[in-house]
Parts: structure tokens; C-alpha cells; sequence
């Protein structure tokens, strides 16, 4: 019972210890990671135009817009159901749009007549 006991003890043991060896092994080929992409887009706003670094991203993910109002009165920038609030002229904003999907989504200022005047556009993400 003794020789089972230690036969069993060395064999847990062995499974233990290879399967962690395989772990480094996992990671370094990219299994098990979960990495988000984030990437960087300036937008000017101002009267009536948006211009956006890039109007496209390669594949879903995150995307910070940093809307830097270069108008004379009061914008704003709306994409995918979030906004940044009410920018001054001058000011700039960040705003965070996570992307779980491809597609075109729409963005313009939702301030009234901006959008009809001409502050829209389509970003897309392949």
C-alpha cells in the first residue's frame, strides 16, 4: 500500500509539473491571451466639417477620438451612441468607443443644424 501511495505521489507530481512547463509554451505563441488593440484617431470639428486622421479601423477594438474643437462656437462629437460633451473652441476631448463589431457607424455633432450642415460622417471598422 506504502509503494502505491509514493507511485501515486511522483505520478501527480510529473502531471504537475509538465503542465505547467506547457503553459510558458501557450503564452508565447499567443494562446489563452486576450489583447485588446487600441488605437489613436484626432478629429478637428469646426464649422461644418469634421476631419478624421482616418476614417477606418482593420478590425474591431478600441478607438480613442480626441476631438479638438478648431471652430468659433460651441461642437460636439457622437459616434457609435456615446458623445463627448460640449466643446469650446480651442478645447479638446477625449472620448473612448469600444468596436465589437465590423460595420459603418455614423458620427456627427449633435448640436442643431450642425449635422445637416455638414458635421457627419461614416467611420468604418473591417
Amino acid at each position: 500500500m506504502r509503494q502505491f501511495i509514493t507511485r501515486s505521489i511522483f505520478t501527480i507530481a510529473a502531471i504537475a509539473i509538465t503542465s505547467l512547463a506547457l503553459v510558458p509554451i501557450a503564452s508565447a505563441r499567443g494562446e489563452h491571451q486576450t489583447s485588446v488593440t487600441t488605437t489613436t484617431i484626432p478629429v478637428k470639428g469646426g464649422e461644418f466639417f469634421f476631419k478624421l486622421s482616418s476614417k477606418l479601423i482593420a478590425k474591431p477594438g478600441k478607438v480613442t477620438f480626441v476631438f479638438k474643437n478648431v471652430g468659433h462656437v460651441t461642437h460636439d462629437f457622437k459616434i457609435n451612441g456615446k458623445r463627448t460633451p460640449l466643446i469650446q473652441p480651442g478645447k479638446t476631448a477625449r472620448l473612448v468607443v469600444a468596436f465589437k463589431k465590423k460595420g459603418k457607424f455614423s458620427y456627427l455633432c449633435t448640436v442643431p443644424g450642425h449635422a445637416a450642415a455638414g458635421m457627419k460622417g461614416v467611420f468604418t471598422v473591417r
